[in-house]
């Protein structure tokens, strides 16, 4: 009889949670058919069946964590679930002990009458003489000392209330991984941050036309589309923002394409999924990318895969109402972007005060290899780039 042992899903995992099992003992399964999802520090992976066969146990409970190896489900010839059940012993019938009141009736000596316990009837053969046998009982029932009480304070409108002053809630899952790689990420890569805030107005009235645009029919567009294509545009000019710090080796790493990473909250934490070889992607192209990694996201069913290998991050408060903050580099990269939430402000145009479209642009960068001049050119091309998408023309 095989069994399942839980897999290596990617990325040196050691540990997952048992999330949902989608089979039962006595379930018939094929090879590849879906059997269980599982919550790794990555994501939500579904795990399909190396057997066929009919599943005769289920090793390992929702909700319990187990390590790489360990057997979790077992699967047998199909049958083997009816075939052992038929095999087995009968259970032993267990007799019911008397109720006490019955006991003590049947234990009574020869000539004594014993009293069952609050009942009015009489032994059966048993002679009912005056001050002899069952004695008859009224049952009571005991008054509730707090009823009075109660109805006291309903009466003053008092509301009585109870759910705990403090929960606590185990880190495990993706906010494990995210604690971790967070931690690590602060207290190794000195973190820089400079901001700028611009007028957007054009770029919103770029995204307008687009979503009228045929192209677009079927996906969605967003300042975060334009946002990606700006930085994809500007990241050949400053090669370091796509690069990283090997502190082992003493050596700044450079990457040549740009894996975009995008950062999603999803209800079992954050991840950040990234779009492989962005730079070569079309504005459509990257905007269907955007799309199915988000939906993906959403449902916490990026594969680890996809969360690997980025290479520079953009994450987007602005969708909360945030105007900015200061993000956390992801590990393995050098810099990541924040977007702030486009409000309609006063703006000074031409000596003129008029109402624009306005963002806050933030961006954190390893000042071990990037310094200032360096973050500052990057972050003023990319605001350049979103004030007024007509200059991409130029690259």
């Amino acid at each position: 009889m095989p069994e399942f042992k839980l897999p290596d899903v990617g990325e040196g995992l050691t540990e997952a949670e048992i999330v949902t099992w989608r089979v039962k003992v006595g379930d018939i399964i094929a090879v590849n058919d879906i059997v269980v999802e599982i919550e790794t520090a990555k994501s939500i992976v579904e795990l399909p069946s190396p057997y066929a066969g009919e599943v005769t146990a289920l090793l390992v409970d929702e909700g319990e964590e187990v390590t790489v190896g360990t057997p979790i489900i077992a699967i047998g010839e199909p049958g083997a679930v009816a075939a052992a059940a038929a095999a087995a012993p009968p259970a032993p019938v267990e007799t019911p002990e008397p109720a006490d009141e019955e006991l003590a009736t049947r234990r009574a000596m020869p000539g004594e009458v014993r009293d069952p316990i609050d009942t009015n009837v009489p032994p059966t053969g048993q002679a009912t003489l005056v001050g002899y046998g069952p004695r008859q009982r009224e049952l009571k029932r005991r008054p509730r000392r707090r009823a009075a009480t109660d109805h006291a304070e309903q009466g003053r409108g008092r509301r009585r209330t109870s759910g705990p002053a403090e929960t606590r809630e185990p880190v495990k899952g993706v906010r494990k991984q995210m604690a971790a790689a967070m931690t690590t990420s602060a207290f190794t890569a000195p973190h820089a941050g400079e901001w700028i805030t611009i007028d957007v107005t054009r770029m919103v009235e770029l995204v307008e036309r687009l979503r009228a645009r045929h192209e677009f029919a079927e996906v969605k567009v967003s300042p975060l589309l334009v946002a990606a294509k700006a930085v994809l545009l500007a990241m050949p000019h400053h090669p370091l923002l796509n690069s990283w710090f090997d502190d082992a080796a003493q050596e700044v790493v450079v990457k040549r394409r740009v894996n975009l990473g995008i950062a999603a909250a999803t209800p079992r934490g954050l991840i950040v999924p990234n779009i492989k070889d962005a730079q070569d992607l079309s504005l459509v192209e990257l905007a269907q990318a955007l799309n199915e990694l988000t939906a993906v996201a959403r449902d916490g069913k990026t594969p680890p895969a996809d969360q690997a290998g980025g290479t520079f991050t953009i994450t987007n408060v602005g969708v909360f109402g945030v105007d900015g903050g200061t993000p956390i580099i992801n590990p393995g990269e050098s810099a990541i972007l924040c977007l702030g939430a486009i409000k309609r402000q006063p703006w000074v145009v031409d000596d003129q005060v008029v109402p624009r479209d306005v963002m806050t642009l933030a961006l954190s960068f390893d000042h071990r290899h990037i310094d200032g001049a360096t973050g500052s050119r990057f972050l003023a091309e990319v605001a350049g780039l979103l004030h007024d998408p007509s200059l991409a023309l130029l690259f």
